[in-house]
């Protein structure tokens, strides 16, 4: 059999593309921050806590609403502490903290409702009495203040429950991410180009 000369191109195509996976895809989790929102979203919760805890003993609210407010903030500090758990990108562990978020976004958004309406309430519901018989100036001006901040400390209790909700959407979009929840997967174009052997 004779000798075959090599043609050009025969061993394959040119250029070749293919896709693969980003390497580097779970890195994105910690471009959030993971440590700080979860520590943040602790810390918020437990002050929230501790604020509802002084507002039952000082017989200002009821067991029932205090109850669905603990419930909801116990569930955001186990999500802070899943978020900050993540940290080692395991995937397990990041599906846990998606799905903890967004249990925390629900019990916030269902916290941030119950304050609303307890500050709308409170408002509504309590006033200043005027005794004639009594010279009370001294009365009235102990209990407007009292009752104004109280309506600041709602107030603030709203705006707690706004940030816990925007620290749990935050930390479960960049949990989505790295998951693949919502899209497929992203794929880098890889090129490949062969070289023909140069004739001699």
């Amino acid at each position: 059999m004779a000798d075959e000369e090599a043609v050009p191109g025969a061993e394959g195509p040119l250029v070749t593309v293919t896709f693969q996976r980003t390497p580097h895809k779970k890195q994105k989790y910690l471009e959030s921050q993971p440590k700080a929102l979860g520590v943040a979203q602790i810390a918020l919760s437990v002050f929230y806590i501790s604020s509802v805890i002084v507002m039952f003993t000082n017989s200002m609210s009821m067991l029932v609403e205090d109850l669905t407010h603990v419930i909801g903030s116990m569930f955001v500090i186990i999500a802070g502490s899943l978020a900050i758990a993540a940290q080692n990108l395991h995937l397990p562990t990041l599906k846990a903290c998606l799905g903890m978020q967004v249990v925390a976004c629900v019990a916030s958004v269902i916290n941030l409702i119950v304050s609303v309406s307890d500050m709308a309430g409170h408002r509504h519901g309590y006033s200043c009495w005027k005794y004639v018989e009594i010279n009370s100036t001294d009365h009235n001006d102990s209990c407007y203040s009292i009752t104004d901040s109280t309506a600041h400390y709602f107030a603030e209790l709203v705006l707690i429950h706004t940030a816990l909700i925007a620290i749990s959407v935050t930390l479960a979009a960049y949990c989505c991410k790295v998951v693949n929840c919502c899209s497929p997967g992203q794929r880098m174009p890889v090129i490949t180009l062969q070289v023909p052997p140069a004739q001699q």
